[in-house]
């Protein structure tokens, strides 16, 4: 199967059929191409037929289906070009006229190599021709450069703004820039860039980046210190937590003295490192891999030949307990259909992991990671909910007086989470098999287990609990105290800067999950070491001890 090089599929097809004719038509081809390629405009329609004419002298037969746009059909025509005066293999001293390198035109145009490249698409394509050493180069005829002058004058006048700075200019704005920061403070490198670009005649883009390429070389004598350093990974870090609580771009940029672009790709980095980390379990099927997959295994569920039964929850359940009867069964059907689908998408998910560059993330990439691992949940918990019965008749038949329902569906519901990523769908056996076997495994090994510890841990005196005094508090007292200890608490805590505040509250448990963390998951929500975390909470409470001494608070560790 020919590998899709063109943009546009009628001419990737026109292209394999020119490459056939004579080594004389083939040549004639080139020439009409290079003459078309300097007429297109990038936003018109352009016929097929019009096209194909342009190029053979000759009307298709077919008339061609839809019109091509002018922009990739730019792109396919410079790429014509290339490919068949490859084919043509001559020597570059068979050339009829100068031809021009990509280095010595740059000179010649005084513009960067990568401006030439992005000109390729508005006419300015290159042919390939064969040096003594059978090596491939690129060359620019001069009558297509020249054709390309005349036609872009103003465009080829702007892009020498951009052109290649010399060493003299560089150090001009240098020096401009550092008496312009001495002379306004807090200057942000924009404001400095502009007035660098009005002094000395160019664009404010090339000042920015000949500036920051100053400050890279020359950290100790940089224009902007702080912008000059590299983000560690702390900071990026900090920046993309600071980011998911809604600061914008632009006050993070001036906060930490970098450019939104660098802050932004900050945000993507450690997004892409946390997707990197995220594992991923599935069980594979050879299927997954064959062609047509997404077809045959993300195509619509199959519709049950007959309405599901419903089954009425047995008498004596709570609500909550009885509503999960309410949730149909899957057929078989519709549990195969689900199973493979969960994985696949877990599969896809898994290769596009691999292929991801945390250190130059795409967008793109993330985006559609996520959205597979986000389907792929909500495939699992719609057969999780589908299942959870399940687990409620087993633990009734296994409650007693020393054990408690509640906490044994709460215990069979794990083994069910379990059984979901394990099952192997393409055994052909049924999943409430699988899962009541693991449920009731799990039991035969926990219940046991509680009864010990209870036998271990008893008190023997259960009576005096019993007949003691209740000495709560009243329950408006008592949420006036809570109240008033949390709004102190929030008080001592503003004390400390935002990473001494999120060590504090996640080493011991005040956030919204109410479990502590240990020095090594806190270290990776901050991207930093466990001793630094454990440095940020012996300096945080501290802080706390000195806050609490003056308000004559005491602090029980």
């Amino acid at each position: 199967m020919t590998r899709q090089r063109y943009r546009l599929a009628r001419m990737q097809e026109l292209a394999d059929q020119l490459k056939l004719a004579p080594k004389r038509l083939r040549a004639t081809y080139i020439d009409r191409a290079e003459r078309l390629l300097s007429e297109i405009e990038p936003a018109t329609l352009y016929p097929y037929a019009y096209i194909a004419f342009r190029l053979t002298g000759l009307y298709p037969r077919e008339g061609g289906g839809d019109p091509l746009l002018g922009a990739p059909l730019s792109d396919d025509l410079a790429r014509f070009v290339e490919d068949l005066s490859a084919t043509l293999r001559q020597p570059i001293a068979a050339a009829k006229e100068r031809c021009y390198g990509l280095e010595e035109l740059s000179r010649e145009l005084n513009v960067s190599i990568r401006t030439l490249r992005r000109w390729r698409r508005r006419g300015l394509v290159g042919r390939r021709f064969y040096t003594k050493g059978n090596r491939v180069v690129l060359v620019y005829p001069e009558s297509v450069v020249v054709r390309f002058l005349e036609r872009n004058r103003s465009l080829v006048a702007k892009a020498k703004q951009f052109s290649n700075v010399t060493e003299e200019e560089r150090e001009t704005m240098v020096r401009l820039a550092k008496e312009l920061t001495k002379r306004k403070k807090g200057a942000t490198p924009t404001e400095v860039a502009a007035a660098v670009a009005e002094k000395t005649g160019r664009a404010p883009e090339t000042v920015r980046r000949e500036l920051l390429r100053y400050d890279n070389e020359n950290p100790d004598r940089a224009v902007f210190p702080a912008r000059s350093a590299r983000l560690t990974w702390e900071d990026k870090e900090q920046i993309f937590q600071a980011y998911r609580r809604g600061t914008p771009i632009a006050a993070l940029a001036k906060r930490y003295g970098k450019s939104p672009a660098t802050i932004r790709h900050a945000v993507l980095q450690v997004r892409a490192r946390r997707l990197k980390e995220t594992p991923i379990e599935y069980m594979y099927n050879e299927e997954f891999d064959q062609p047509g997959a997404d077809e045959k295994i993300l195509g619509p569920e199959p519709v049950p030949e007959k309405e599901p039964k419903r089954t009425r929850a047995p008498k004596g359940l709570p609500p909550y307990l009885a509503s999960l009867y309410e949730v149909p069964l899957l057929t078989k059907e519709q549990e195969v259909y689900l199973f493979r689908k969960m994985n696949y998408l877990k599969h896809k998910a898994k290769l596009l992991q691999d292929k991801i560059d945390v250190a130059r993330p795409r967008a793109s990439d993330l985006d559609e990671l996520e959205r597979l691992l986000q389907e792929a949940l909500d495939v699992k918990n719609r057969i999780i909910r589908s299942n959870l019965r399940l687990v409620v008749s087993i633990a009734k038949r296994h409650v007693t007086p020393q054990t408690n329902l509640f906490e044994l569906v709460s215990d069979g519901n794990m083994s069910l989470i379990r059984a979901v990523e394990k099952f192997d769908y393409s055994r052909g056996f049924k999943f409430s098999t699988y899962a009541s076997w693991a449920i009731m495994k799990n039991f035969a090994r926990s219940i046991p287990e509680e009864a010990v510890r209870r036998d271990r841990f008893v008190t023997g005196y259960d009576e005096i609990f019993d007949t003691a005094a209740d000495r709560r508090a009243d329950p408006y007292h008592e949420e006036t105290s809570m109240r008033e200890i949390k709004n102190l608490l929030y008080t001592i805590l503003d004390k400390l800067d935002e990473r001494e505040q999120h060590v504090i509250i996640a080493r011991f448990g005040l956030g919204q999950e109410g479990s502590p963390r240990t020095l090594e998951q806190v270290g990776r929500e901050l991207g930093v070491t466990k001793e630094r975390v454990r440095q940020l909470e012996s300096r945080a409470l501290k802080k706390l001890q000195l806050f609490a001494a003056e308000h004559g608070l005491e602090l029980v560790q």
